[in-house]
């Protein structure tokens, strides 16, 4: 920032205000700020929107076009699923465009492999899916680079920024394989790899600025900014850190009696508030901890409830802490190492050393659990929400078309409830809908976009759908989108334990059948002696599903990561073995086709 000043109108007192004022600011801060600015000079002396800020003449607008040339080139490569890598990668480029770089924005996906290890300056952002597997967008690159023949990178310079769930014990793995490997390669680490959790925004921010930093130190960027941002943001913009106070419309439970499932259908108000979601899109909310997890953790530890802790937000009283602020339904490997790091404990070593052990202990404990196995004495309040995850927002699958429901948003919530350890477990936010609000309560919600989940362009597209219990939600937005759009070949596969029971939106399932606008397969497994899901049933209609893929069809999966997904999986790829008469080989290649061209896209967890 010195630099660039050095030559601008500025008086050294002025340089010395803008330094301390710009250190301070945020990326959306200086977004706005660049705005605003360009706003102000276009009024008063009628220089262009994109005219630089050193100079207030339009000679200076000129001369900073003609720099253009001289900036230095910075390659920004992304490769990830949800959507979250390319907002990153986004705000990268309009921060480094208004410091005076040129920044050429990549999508991994798109782009030859050999071409994209070409490039001087890289910064790096990718996603890992799951439990350590690299997102379809990254997976030629990270293939090509860990393959025998691989480039050397003497000339790259880099950093990594890495996004995954801490949940998953091989977090961000895929991020940490690029970096790892580029090291190896030859190439130079200007910046430390950054390791994002769900709450990715805060270090993303922090590490865009560190990483435009060392790379102004390489190749010193323009001191003309062109690039600086022209338009202002709205006023209220409503996100994840500033969600939306929606209120809750409807709550229905769909199962009927005798169901061992309890799923919701849930309506909420977007009245006044902007948000604009599409059909494969979630909503995300922001739950409570149950008060009686967290009186017994309060209890167990011996704690003051009303003693005051410093948390990411400021001081808190601890049961406000610990009731809206931290996650403790869920433990996540990097909460077991945080504990395990305050007082040796052999069983706790044991575990973290033991991967098959570990994952099953990560699933379905809480944080009592993990207080009551592992005990520590004299646990401070402090120490213990030094421990603690930042309390995640929930992802549910929209059910809803905003054509049909403008102002609303619906979703298909199942309560998660289950035994362990002789006490109750609840779900944070499935059982906060389910139990603690009633149509009129005011719900913190915000869009979270997913780019790898949407609707051919051409309604006249065919589509098939695979979709059992809750998995169908994101489904019944698409229909409903393609009724509107015209969409006539709509063809679901679903599936749950009953049919008399667990019959999910039978009835608007049924209208759109008599209209001719859904093609309609179930499979209810607990209805006879031999279970029957959704691949068996893509089996019995092998014939005429790949017609209508060879048709053009795209093919979409919601639901069970670790089975479900998995065995439709398979079952698409007996499909093109059986069906086209080709050999295992060429039937994964097809099925990889598929998804390489978003023909096949999956929404599973």
């Amino acid at each position: 920032m010195e630099d660039t000043l050095r030559s601008s109108p500025f008086s050294d007192e002025q340089k010395r205000l803008i330094n301390n004022l710009m250190s301070s600011f945020s990326v959306e801060q200086v977004y706005w700020l660049g705005g605003f600015l360009s706003g102000v000079t276009t009024a008063q002396s009628s220089i262009p929107p994109w005219a630089s800020l050193a100079g207030n003449t339009s000679e200076g607008a000129s001369q900073n076009l003609s720099d253009c040339a001289d900036k230095p080139a910075l390659f920004i490569l992304v490769g990830s699923r949800s959507g979250h890598g390319e907002e990153i990668a986004e705000n990268a480029r309009r921060l480094a465009l208004s410091q005076g770089f040129d920044p050429v924005l990549k999508d991994m996906s798109q782009h030859p492999p050999d071409e994209m290890v070409k490039a001087q300056n890289t910064l790096i952002i990718v996603s890992t899916h799951g439990d350590g597997i690299a997102p379809l967008e990254a997976e030629d690159l990270y293939q090509y680079l860990h393959n025998g023949d691989s480039p050397d990178l003497k000339h790259m310079n880099y950093t990594v920024c890495a996004l995954g769930d801490s949940s998953y014990q091989l977090y961000c793995q895929t991020g940490k394989d690029f970096d790892a490997r580029l090291e190896a390669l030859g190439g130079t680490r200007v910046y430390p790899r950054v390791d994002c959790d769900v709450d990715f925004e805060d270090p993303a921010e922090a590490w865009i600025k560190g990483a435009l930093a060392s790379f102004a130190e390489i190749a010193p960027p323009s001191t003309h900014s062109g690039g600086a941002v022209s338009t202002p943001p709205p006023d209220v913009t409503y996100s994840k850190k500033n969600p939306f106070e929606s209120t809750l419309l409807k709550r229905i439970l769909l199962n009927g009696q005798g169901s061992q499932k309890e799923t919701y259908h849930l309506e909420l108000s977007l009245e006044g508030s902007g948000l604009q979601y599409a059909p494969g899109d979630a909503l995300g909310i922001y739950g409570v901890n149950h008060e009686i997890l967290v009186n017994n953790i309060i209890d167990t530890l011996a704690l003051n409830p009303h003693s005051e802790v410093h948390t990411h937000d400021g001081p808190r009283q601890l049961i406000t802490a610990l009731t809206h602020m931290y996650e403790l339904s869920l433990i996540s490997i990097e909460v077991l190492k945080n504990y395990a790091a305050l007082s040796p404990n052999e069983a706790l070593d044991t575990l973290l050393n033991d991967r098959d052990k570990l994952q099953e202990y990560l699933y379905g404990h809480d944080i009592l659990d993990m207080l009551a196995d592992f005990q520590i004495q004299s646990l401070s309040a402090e120490t213990l929400i030094s421990v603690l995850r930042k309390m995640p927002a929930r992802l549910y699958s929209i059910a809803s078309s905003s054509k049909l429901h403008p102002n609303e948003v619906h979703l298909t919530v199942s309560a998660v409830r289950y035994e362990l350890n002789e006490r109750k477990h609840l779900g944070v936010c499935s059982t906060f809908l389910a139990d603690h609000v009633a149509p009129g309560s005011r719900i913190p919600v915000y869009i979270d976009k997913n780019k790898g989940f949407k609707l051919p362009d051409d309604p006249d597209t065919p589509i098939i759908m695979v979709g059992p219990g809750t998995g169908v939600a994101p489904f019944r937005a698409f229909v409903e989108e393609r009724t509107v759009q015209g969409g006539d070949k709509n063809w679901l596969f679903f599936g749950d334990q009953h049919f008399t029971t667990d019959f999910l939106y039978q009835l608007e399932w049924q209208r759109y059948i008599k209209k001719n606008k859904l093609r309609l397969d179930v499979a209810f497994s607990r209805d006879q002696k031999d279970k029957v899901y959704v691949q068996h049933r893509m089996q019995t209609h092998s014939r005429h599903l790949y017609e209508w893929i060879q048709e053009g069809a795209h093919f979409y999966v919601c639901g069970d990561e670790k089975r479900m997904a998995k065995d439709v999986h398979q079952a698409l790829i007996e499909l093109f073995k059986s069906e086209g008469r080709m050999s295992s080989e060429k039937a994964e290649a097809c099925v990889k086709n598929m998804q390489k061209s978003k023909r096949y896209q999956t929404d599973v967890y």
